[in-house]
């Protein structure tokens, strides 16, 4: 089991930058990918960041490519997302996540409780 918990979310205008953090525990799920996804009301979520635990490589949604960076400090169990240039199309409720496989959507096990991020412009 992996329990999550996210922080940093907030308001800001449009070209802003916001850093959301996500906490984890683990008691003893073989973590090999944790990600971070989106999603407004209506929408699926989707995935718009994905770290590997083992090598640190990287992936990202081309919405958001160049702009947010996922990163991972495994000595404190954090993994965050640096989100700059946020664009009002950025608003929407953010979710870290944890999986054994690759982190798509239907694989991960465990979510974190989202936090919401608004862009004005």
């Amino acid at each position: 089991q992996v329990q999550l918990v996210e922080s940093g979310g907030g308001s800001v205008q449009a070209g802003g930058s916001l850093r959301l953090s996500c906490r984890y525990i683990n008691y003893g799920f073989s973590i090999n990918c944790m990600a971070w996804f989106r999603q407004v009301p209506g929408k699926e979520r989707e995935r718009v960041a994905r770290i590997y635990s083992q090598s640190g490589n990287t992936d990202y949604d081309d919405t958001v490519k160049g702009r947010f960076t996922i990163s991972q400090d495994n000595a404190k169990n954090t993994v965050s997302l640096q989100m700059n240039s946020l664009k009002p199309e950025d608003t929407a409720t953010y979710y870290c996540a944890a999986g054994s496989i690759d982190c798509s959507y239907g694989s991960i096990p465990y979510w974190g409780q989202g936090t919401q991020v608004t862009v004005s412009s």
